[in-house]
């Protein structure tokens, strides 16, 4: 659910502006016109991490300051995660100024993707709870849920690779539907991953695979089962909705004319079946064979334009 606060911020505000690595090597012109506007407005202090770790670090030891995130949605989504675990997400307002290509969940938020003005809304924006997924893991979702992962949406064009405790190592689909490309296309990407995927750090490294074709999982909502393995799909996607009940659709796969999506509502969402990944806030984790995945009704604050 999204509500808005009264903005209470003041040009006193002392900021702490965590700048993506990433984003200063694509769009450096873009950072140094953010890095201005906000220096100009606030008592700001701009940190410049070199990796994930250094990302982490920075946003532990914000103290008082407001923090902000100039990157894309993977630095967005590293900074949620880590406030989650944290325990720090609900006490604390994100500012994002999105710089880079994946930005589709931070418009989704309603943060504007020019970076002038989302550096204007920094300093003087309004704060909007939202609704985010967690799962059993820890593992938080702010955009849309994707099985397969790479389809439409938040993901961009060339998604990540996270893998959260209790995710294990990749292993070729045994259903009945996995053709042999697929079996060696996993295998392939296993070995091209493995070192590259760590806990909480969406990766930025190549594209996952998505199932050679329909696939067969069952899909509960509030444990009630709206669809089993009896039933081919093409796809299935969750998305944070309001009061708390996220949307549910499932795609049956299409014989003759197209089938008609399963919806549901609920606050309870579990996927089970063979191993399969999925795609949120511009990266892919897996393979699971079951995952959870609760609504946690406002859990995110974000700074967005005043109305």
């Amino acid at each position: 659910m999204a509500t808005f606060a009264t903005s209470d911020f003041a040009a006193s505000d002392q900021l702490l502006v965590v700048i993506d690595p990433v984003a200063r090597k694509t769009d450096g012109e873009s950072v140094r016109i953010v890095k201005d506007v906000l220096s100009a407005g606030a008592a700001t202090k701009v940190c410049l991490p070199d990796d994930h770790e250094e990302f982490a670090r920075a946003l532990v030891r914000r103290g008082s300051r407001r923090p902000v995130v100039v990157g894309d949605d993977l630095a967005l989504a590293r900074a949620v995660s880590l406030l989650h675990r944290r325990r720090e997400l609900d006490a604390c307002v994100l500012s994002v100024v999105p710089v880079g290509d994946a930005v589709a969940v931070a418009r989704a938020l309603g943060v504007p993707t020019d970076a002038v003005a989302a550096a204007r809304a920094v300093l003087d924006g309004v704060e909007r709870r939202v609704d985010v997924l967690v799962d059993e893991s820890d593992g938080v979702v702010v955009g849309v849920l994707r099985i397969p992962p790479g389809g439409r949406g938040e993901g961009g064009s060339t998604p990540g690779v996270r893998r959260g405790p209790g995710d294990r190592s990749i292993t070729p689909s045994t259903g009945p539907t996995a053709s042999q490309d697929g079996l060696s296309g996993a295998r392939r990407w296993r070995r091209t991953c493995s070192s590259l995927v760590r806990a909480l750090v969406p990766s930025r490294e190549g594209p996952a695979p998505s199932p050679p074709g329909p696939f067969r999982l069952r899909v509960e909502v509030d444990g009630k089962v709206l669809v089993d393995l009896d039933q081919p799909l093409e796809g299935v996607c969750v998305t944070p909705g309001a009061s708390g009940a996220a949307l549910v659709e499932v795609r049956p796969v299409s014989v003759g004319a197209e089938a008609s999506p399963l919806v549901a509502h609920g606050g309870v969402v579990t996927v089970s079946g063979g191993d399969f990944l999925y795609g949120a806030d511009a990266g892919v984790a897996g393979p699971v064979r079951t995952r959870t995945w609760r609504v946690r009704e406002g859990a995110l604050g974000v700074v967005v334009p005043g109305v």
